[in-house]
């Protein structure tokens, strides 16, 4: 009996499972590897053939061109670096701004779609079939050919409420200015966000995890005003003054200029992923269990009551993945601002190219910050999207 039975030991190892299993992981990583290597070195050797140079030591150089409507200061006598941290900043300035106000509109356009007025419902579904059809490069080229290179000259400038300047040379607008005493008003007021913050979080999960009312929403709110009036009063009372924009000659003088390029760009790729981020929050709203709804009317709440603290705490675990891949895609999608003359990454890259004659390694330098700049959104919600995610005990 004893004969019969095989200890798990005089197993062959070429027939043990966990053996081969090991084999074919190391076998399949050593194949990868090699096979990299040998794309990089025939790579290598091609380049060289060719004259191409790989190296980064361009980079130290002076550009020799000028950036229109840069996010810091900038000349073309500055250096190559200088240059595409330009055009990276103009780009996470686009893609930030798009991404907050393609979410805000998305959010209205999609509980418009919900909305029981058959007018209102019918606007927001024209206006998500429209955007969600039509080819985005054709959105900008109608954004800024047709529409802002059409506005008047700055003599004849459309004025708008605000007061707000529609020209040809862009959009100008009162803007606020920090005085002299002002840095003492925005410390205080970005102390007063943080710790608002830290509070909404702090006892919205002492409520979570005790039951009692701790008011979060309230008291944050009252954390953030009494530090904004503090900081009011101790930098006199004038903390900015509002610059408003003013003929003068030939052009305005003063309060904040949007050129046509970045309007256009803006504006263009908000609304086109605002159609897309719409149906994304309709169908996350639909996903609602309907008894949750009526029992959340049964007990007395209001309409408003009903979706912020019911529908959408809910409807935010479904929202938020398919939601990265919006992030993503406006940010990816502006690097199609080099068609209506905005200069950001991707264009910053294409006039590097030409200048410096190394297109290998600028667009792998591209590729790279783009990849970045994906990963680390993507990081980000989801780490957001874990959190809200049920747990099980």
């Amino acid at each position: 009996m004893e004969n019969s039975k095989q200890s798990p030991h005089s197993i062959p190892f070429y027939r043990d499972e966990r053996i081969i299993n090991i084999f074919t992981q190391v076998v399949s990583s050593l194949l990868v590897i090699g096979l990299v290597i040998w794309l990089a070195i025939n790579f290598k050797e091609a380049a060289d053939a060719r004259g191409l140079a790989l190296s980064y030591d361009f980079l130290s150089n002076p550009a020799g061109f000028p950036i229109s409507d840069p996010a810091i200061e900038y000349s073309p006598d500055m250096s190559f670096t200088r240059a595409f941290t330009v055009g990276l900043l103009n780009t996470l300035r686009v893609a930030g701004i798009g991404i907050v106000t393609a979410t805000i509109l998305g959010t209205l356009v999609a509980l418009a779609r919900l909305s029981s007025n058959w007018l209102l419902s019918r606007l927001a579904l024209v206006y998500i079939e429209f955007h969600r059809n039509i080819p985005l490069l054709v959105l900008l080229f109608l954004w800024y050919f047709a529409i802002f290179q059409k506005l008047p000259v700055v003599g004849e400038a459309i004025r708008l409420p605000g007061p707000v300047f529609l020209t040809r040379r862009g959009i100008y607008m009162a803007w606020p200015r920090l005085t002299e005493s002002g840095g003492i008003f925005r410390i205080l007021f970005l102390v007063g966000l943080v710790l608002a913050v830290f509070a909404f979080y702090f006892l919205r999960r002492r409520r979570e995890l005790t039951g009692k009312s701790t008011y979060y929403f309230l008291v944050s709110i009252l954390v953030f005003v009494a530090f904004t009036a503090a900081g009011w009063f101790l930098s006199g009372g004038r903390p900015f003054v509002l610059d408003v924009p003013e003929l003068s000659g030939f052009n305005f003088q003063g309060g904040k200029r949007l050129t046509p390029e970045f309007a256009g760009l803006f504006i263009g790729l908000s609304m086109y992923t605002a159609g897309f981020i719409a149906e994304v929050v309709r169908a996350g709203i639909q996903a609602v269990d309907r008894g949750q709804i009526e029992a959340a009317r049964a007990v007395g709440l209001s309409q408003f009551q009903v979706l912020t603290l019911v529908v959408m705490p809910q409807a935010l675990r479904i929202i938020v993945p398919p939601m990265i891949s919006q992030y993503l895609n406006l940010t990816k999608n502006s690097s199609l601002a080099l068609a209506i003359g905005y200069q950001d990454l991707f264009s910053v890259g294409k006039i590097a190219i030409n200048q410096a004659g190394r297109a290998v390694p600028v667009f792998f330098l591209v590729m790279v910050v783009y990849l970045t700049l994906s990963l680390l959104t993507s990081f980000i919600l989801n780490f957001y999207n874990n959190r809200i995610q049920f747990k099980a005990r």
